[in-house]
């Protein structure tokens, strides 16, 4: 397969993504821009009217702003069908399942689907934390199951990690690494360990900040510019802490603690309180600022 990578592209012609949250219409956008013909599926109406909106807009933001042309805006929307049954899911020829961070929600979605598609059918997880071979032990393909791991906002940013579960066949990691730059991002492959290759280096980080936050290093102001104006990067810690969510990088700080057991990994007290109080970020209105 590795020998013509690009020719196997033509197999999948129909994605399915499951969940129409941030993450699952961000996805389905860039699948059907990408020319596949793209099904994305909510548990009910309202998520999927608000999924679907979120990417109208989008797109029509991109053409007030030159970025898109009305031509390929049309021609995205015209490639994607939203739908609240798992049965319109049947036909397609990779199903990327982007739902919420629970291993329930996931094994019972995968139960869904399993005798629905077909033989050949490729399952991908968004997950940000959880095993892929764990996941990938819950279906009936172990072999046709990896994780591809996106980040927020899925049409902007470039990078996608492809993940291998112990069970993944090289047939299909070649197939997803090739189908993920067919979507016109840089893949790199990462391990199925918690956290992957980005949130393996930047939840510790973010988790540091908070601590030296709490002994007085400096104002969460001083902090972000140091960070930004010293270092060149585009977010301070807390500034992005907020973006992403106090409660996600809550959870996947807990989850790679479990794994590793290294104190880098421990959520501090503040970040579990704030979390406990429902400041959660820009999501909830306050977070290390207020929104």
């Amino acid at each position: 397969m590795s020998d013509q990578p690009w020719g196997y592209r033509m197999q999948i012609k129909t994605v399915g993504v499951v969940g129409c949250g941030l993450m699952g219409s961000g996805i389905a956008q860039v699948c059907a821009a990408a020319g596949y013909k793209t099904i994305v599926r909510e548990v009910d109406e309202t998520f999927l009217r608000k999924g679907l909106g979120r990417i109208k807009k989008f797109l029509e933001d991109g053409v007030a702003k030159g970025k898109v042309t009305p031509e390929a805006r049309d021609a995205t929307l015209v490639r994607l069908t939203g739908t609240t049954t798992t049965d319109a899911l049947k036909d397609c020829d990779l199903v990327i399942e982007a739902i919420v961070e629970n291993l329930d929600e996931k094994r019972r979605t995968y139960a869904a689907l399993d005798p629905l598609v077909k033989d050949h059918t490729i399952f991908l997880s968004n997950t940000s934390s959880l095993c892929i071979t764990e996941l990938a032990s819950t279906t009936k393909r172990p072999d046709r199951f990896g994780g591809l791991h996106f980040f927020n906002p899925v049409p902007l940013m470039k990078l996608v990690e492809v993940i291998r579960a112990l069970t993944t066949s090289d047939d299909t990691y070649q197939t997803v690494f090739t189908f993920a730059q067919s979507l016109g991002k840089e893949p790199i492959t990462a391990p199925d360990r918690p956290g992957f290759i980005v949130n393996r280096l930047l939840v510790p980080y973010l988790l540091d900040a908070i601590r030296a936050y709490e002994n007085g290093l400096g104002t969460l102001e001083d902090i972000d510019k140091g960070m930004t104006l010293g270092c060149g990067y585009p977010m301070g810690p807390f500034t992005l802490l907020d973006f992403v969510g106090l409660d996600t990088t809550y959870y996947i700080a807990n989850i790679m603690f479990d794994e590793f057991r290294e104190p880098a990994y421990a959520p501090p007290p503040l970040l579990k309180r704030m979390v406990l109080a429902g400041q959660l970020g820009r999501k909830s209105g306050q977070g290390f600022y207020k929104y």
